[in-house]
């Protein structure tokens, strides 16, 4: 892309205004007529996806680190080994999702999309196998407009064409994004939007083969009114697994600060929806950049705990064949790792605010809870919580584990961390005593 480090959403609706009659047909015809598309029939027979991410997913996708120019079979197969000779497969790393600019500017002469051999030489359903026989799984990028957010064909009008083809490849994962999304006179955004990707959902389904569905549309809507941001988020959960909300992370490219700037306003934003998330329908607030220049070990850290705390997917996107012991532990921390995948599939909510520091807390399957006291401010702070208001039960005591230190200490009724540094988060597992 010209300005990769320009999030999508500030491109979403390039060539808005040149809408073909074709196009106006296409959508008149089936869009929902209802104010609100999520009442509408098409809503109702796509709203059973199928749940195929029980836990948030968890693997690599390329964008962040690469975006475009730096795409290539090679980048993906190298990441890809990376992640089963470090051990992060095993802890759950397996979907390797290969972003956008993977095609030619054209379809080829039946319509279908083409891959790009200058980059993938061997082409998408080799590189499905050759992830296959490391053990993980092949996730790709499409879009629901008539043009990908680089300019590469969307599938505006091709949904059941490729959707087949994605499923001849072996793909288990669908990221579809929303830019260049025609709206016709007399209809509105969201109902629009959410026709087409209604359109993609039964797609998939139709392919028969299981693929996970992420969808972007939520992200294309964050500015537009609490009502219509979580509503759209609403009928995202009935057409598939998991959803991006917002802004999008930032990339490699970007400074030091504004890298922090964008992990600590996803969390901020992604934080608020907890109550629209459910187990396997699940928030989405991008990446991880752990492992990526200028990102200090508590700022890494912070991340990978917040994301955990809120059950967001776990997606890399870094170069992981570069990564540090300090990075590579922070990923592969298991402790946390079982938080974020906890069966019981909460997203931890916000219990406690003191200007830059929050206290997140979440239930576990176990009983236990887990509490995150985080700093997002620029000086150290003692961060405390009672025990009630973290929402544990009344008890003699209370045992902490801290995940990242993995020390123990007992408590009788307020949880505290002590000097907490600027940026940083502490992350306590917590069991009543009895």
């Amino acid at each position: 892309m010209s300005h990769p480090s320009v999030s999508r959403i500030g491109r979403t609706l390039a060539g808005i205004t040149a809408v073909t009659a074709c196009s106006a047909g296409l959508l008149s015809a089936t869009a929902p007529a209802a104010a609100d598309p999520s009442r509408t029939p098409a809503a109702r027979a796509a709203s059973g996806y199928p749940n195929l991410a029980p836990t948030p997913p968890m693997g690599w996708n390329n964008w962040s680190y690469y975006q475009c120019g730096g795409l290539n079979e090679q980048v993906v197969l190298d990441n890809a080994r990376a992640l089963v000779r470090s051990g992060l497969a095993h802890k759950g790393y397996r979907t390797v999702t290969v972003d956008d600019c993977w095609m030619t500017k054209q379809r080829g002469p039946k319509g279908e999309l083409v891959t790009d051999t200058a980059k993938f030489p061997h082409g998408m359903a080799h590189l499905g196998q050759e992830l296959h026989k490391m053990g993980l799984k092949f996730g790709i990028y499409e879009d629901v407009g008539t043009l990908t957010c680089g300019k590469f064909p969307g599938s505006f009008g091709h949904f059941a064409q490729d959707a087949k083809l994605f499923a001849s490849w072996g793909v288990d994962y669908l990221k579809a994004d929303g830019c260049n999304v025609p709206v016709p006179k007399g209809q509105t955004k969201e109902q629009v939007y959410h026709d087409l990707y209604a359109q993609q959902s039964r797609a998939l389904r139709a392919t028969g083969r299981p693929i996970t569905f992420s969808i972007s549309a939520p992200a294309y809507f964050q500015f537009a009114g609490d009502a219509v941001w979580h509503r759209v988020i609403e009928w995202s959960a009935q057409l598939g697994n998991l959803w991006r909300g917002g802004a999008d992370i930032a990339v490699q490219q970007s400074t030091p600060a504004a890298k922090w700037k964008s992990i600590e306003g996803n969390f901020r934003y992604n934080a608020n929806l907890a109550d629209l998330q459910r187990p396997g329908r699940w928030n989405d607030p991008d990446f991880l950049l752990v492992g990526d220049a200028g990102l200090g070990r508590n700022e890494m850290q912070s991340q990978m705990s917040l994301w955990a705390m809120m059950a967001a997917p776990l997606i890399s996107s870094t170069d992981l064949g570069k990564l540090s012991p300090e990075a590579l532990a922070i990923l592969g921390n298991r402790e946390l790792i079982a938080v974020d995948q906890d069966p019981l599939g909460v997203q931890g909510h916000i219990v406690q605010q003191d200007g830059d520091a929050a206290v997140l807390a979440k239930p576990l399957h176990n009983g236990d809870r887990a509490v995150a006291l985080f700093n997002g401010g620029s000086t150290t702070r003692t961060l405390s919580i009672s025990a009630g208001a973290a929402g544990l039960p009344a008890a003699p005591a209370y045992r902490l584990r801290d995940l990242v230190t993995g020390r123990t200490v007992r408590t009788a009724r307020t949880i505290i961390a002590r000097d907490v540094p600027p940026h940083a988060t502490v992350v306590y597992r917590v069991r009543p005593e009895r």
